[in-house]
């Protein structure tokens, strides 16, 4: 096997047969044309492939053995057995009569009530692809950072900016002091200010947002804990991050864009990171949420003539 192969795999356990096919829908865009070949082989395919020799997967994508292994341990698996072994466990699970696939597509003239069941569904597909390949070791070195953190400082623009401004709010009601900053100009200010202890949120789906690196390559020089939630693990973003969470690249269309693909996966990582800060300080999120809810129910008890 050779060196840069194994470079690829970074360990641990390799990800359920249920991940399989969000795996590949992520990972795909950062893929080469031949990795690309085997990875959607065996996501359109998984029965068939899993019946597949190296040699044979190889033969049919017209790639090489090599490709066909470092295509795998990209995937996660430590080598092609593993990945055969997932694909056969994710063919069972299709045929134990899981629902068919639902085509998103909305078309122009689509009914109203179509429109809902495709959003519907494809919601669903999103939290569950961002679910199955968010990396949960990675989610808790950002929890007990931010949980510890001296102040949060969270980088965003455009439906990102808005995600940004939700986990702000939300850390904001535990107690913890958190910013979001959607103006480029204001967040490089504020990333100049960040030291050692403190945490610095990337958000872009991208991960190419010049506007958003900036701030975090800052706070990343100052000593920053820096985190980059994005859909392109392999982007510019990473370059300066701690620790990245991936979501997932929802499949765009023309009436449905990347703003509202990636919009849902982002929520869903933030609202983890969330709980997750939300349990390890439970002792002064609690008082600081039930204050919070105090001081504010005025505001939603009908008003009085």
């Amino acid at each position: 096997m050779t060196s840069d192969v194994k470079e690829i795999y970074s360990g641990g356990a390799p990800p359920a047969p249920a991940a399989l096919a969000a795996k590949v829908r992520t990972l795909a865009p950062s893929m080469t044309r031949s990795m690309q070949r085997v990875a959607e082989a065996v996501a359109a395919d998984p029965a068939g492939t899993a019946a597949l020799t190296v040699t044979g997967l190889a033969e049919l994508t017209g790639t090489s053995e090599a490709t066909v292994v470092r295509t795998a341990r990209l995937l996660g698996y430590p080598g092609y057995r593993d990945l055969r072994l997932a694909l056969a466990g994710l063919a069972a699970h299709q045929e134990s009569g899981a629902a068919p696939a639902v085509t998103a597509d909305i078309a122009v003239d689509d009914p109203i009530a179509d429109v809902v069941a495709k959003l519907a569904y494809d919601e669903q597909q999103t939290l569950a692809d961002t679910a199955a390949g968010l990396d949960t070791v990675q989610l808790g070195a950002v929890v007990t950072a931010a949980a510890a953190a001296r102040r949060i400082d969270i980088y965003g623009v455009g439906a990102s900016g808005l995600v940004g401004m939700d986990l702000a709010q939300k850390l904001l009601r535990i107690g913890l002091i958190a910013h979001a900053h959607s103006d480029p100009h204001l967040a490089v200010t504020n990333a100049v200010q960040l030291r050692s202890g403190d945490v610095a949120i990337a958000i872009t789906h991208s991960g190419s947002t010049g506007d958003v690196i900036e701030p975090l390559r800052v706070a990343f020089d100052r000593g920053a804990t820096t985190v980059a939630i994005t859909g392109r693990p392999d982007g510019a973003v990473s370059q300066y991050a701690d620790h990245v969470l991936t979501t997932s690249t929802a499949r765009e269309s023309e009436l449905r864009p990347a703003a509202m693909s990636s919009r849902t996966s982002q929520l869903l990582v933030v609202d983890c990171l969330f709980v997750g800060v939300a349990q390890r300080t439970y002792e002064t999120a609690a008082p600081a949420l039930a204050a919070s809810y105090e001081a504010l129910a005025h505001r939603h008890s009908p008003r009085t003539r």
